[in-house]
């Protein structure tokens, strides 16, 4: 079975890579926390975002935006003591005011609705051969981006965006030798 190779031989990344990575996510709810965890990964590895990304479930009560927005200093203080999540001020901050972005665009049109009509509702389909091929932000992260800012969120640069719309399924971007790049064209 040929994959991939970024997440080499390590079996939590093999089992995202394999069961989540790339598969078309529609969920509002999991779609922000998704785009909150690309925050937190900003200058780190994803593996590390993965590995703690139950203790960040547990301290960011399960990502439910209406708890997270109403969050002040105290939540910050508290959460900044977790040492089961990536411990960065800024990042913790920048998750409620997304919490709040996300809850205006939720209740405006869906924010589901918001990130899929960039491409009208179906994943791009990338068709590299390689993974030297595959780019580290696109025309369109870079508008998503400009967008998210515009909103109100923080820590969504177009790398992130870009990140976060593979994870997503927004855009296909396992290689065509990897089994999951048909797997993923199925949505």
């Amino acid at each position: 079975m040929s994959r991939c190779l970024w997440p080499g031989n390590d079996p939590t990344y093999l089992d995202y890579h394999d069961n989540e990575w790339g598969l078309p996510e529609y969920c509002s709810g999991a779609l922000f926390e998704k785009l909150v965890l690309d925050g937190f990964q900003a200058g780190l590895s994803w593996i590390t975002i993965l590995k703690k990304r139950e203790n960040f479930r547990e301290a960011f009560a399960d990502f439910n935006a209406h708890t997270i927005s109403s969050w002040t200093n105290t939540e910050v203080d508290k959460l900044l003591q977790n040492k089961g999540i990536i411990r960065h001020r800024g990042k913790i901050e920048a998750a409620i005011t997304n919490a709040q972005a996300y809850l205006r665009i939720e209740h405006r049109e869906g924010f589901d609705n918001f990130l899929w009509n960039y491409v009208s509702g179906k994943p791009l389909v990338n068709n590299w051969m390689h993974a030297s091929e595959v780019p580290a932000q696109t025309c369109l992260s870079k508008q998503i981006s400009l967008d998210l800012k515009k909103e109100g969120f923080k820590f969504c640069g177009p790398t992130i965006v870009y990140a976060f719309m593979q994870a997503t399924g927004i855009v296909n971007d396992h290689l065509i030798g990897c089994f999951c790049h048909n797997i993923c064209q199925k949505y």
